[in-house]
């Protein structure tokens, strides 16, 4: 048990250009050493790929994606009389949504050979439509926890 308080959940502003939440939440996923113009201008330009390309509002792209890639079950090891055992446990939003996001942008990081915003753009756009690496990793975390469920109640 933590000695510590409970850490605050900080408010995130909405980002600029289409005034959502889980948007600019994603934004600061993709920014690394602090330069959020740059992520901004990736994940933007990732957007205009995605209307030019398919014709769709990039927006509903990105939350179908998230839809597709949000895990509602994870696995964690639990030792229990010498033995460690992988318990399903449920997640909540914030951190279900958190390996979504994660998902996602290392997906998009680990195509080699082409930007991240095309990366970006490719990932979100195979996410939407059920497939991608990041799509893949859900269905196997969901997989273990099916195979583990008769540890369930070493759950808490």
């Amino acid at each position: 048990m933590s000695r510590r308080r409970r850490a605050e959940q900080r408010v995130v502003p909405p980002d600029p250009q289409f005034n959502n939440v889980e948007l600019s939440r994603f934004i600061n996923r993709v920014m690394q050493r602090g330069k959020k113009t740059t992520a901004q201008r990736i994940t933007y330009t990732a957007f205009e790929i995605i209307r030019d390309q398919s014709n769709l509002d990039p927006l509903e792209v990105f939350q179908q994606a998230m839809r597709n890639t949000t895990p509602l079950v994870e696995v964690k090891p639990k030792r229990i009389g010498g033995a460690t055992y992988q318990v399903p446990t449920d997640l909540r939003k914030n951190r279900s949504e958190a390996l979504a996001m994660r998902w996602l942008i290392r997906g998009a990081r680990g195509r080699k050979g082409v930007p991240m915003r095309v990366g970006l753009a490719q990932e979100l756009q195979e996410a939407a439509r059920g497939e991608g690496s990041a799509v893949r990793r859900k269905e196997e975390l969901h997989r273990m926890a099916e195979a583990n469920r008769a540890f369930v109640h070493y759950r808490g």
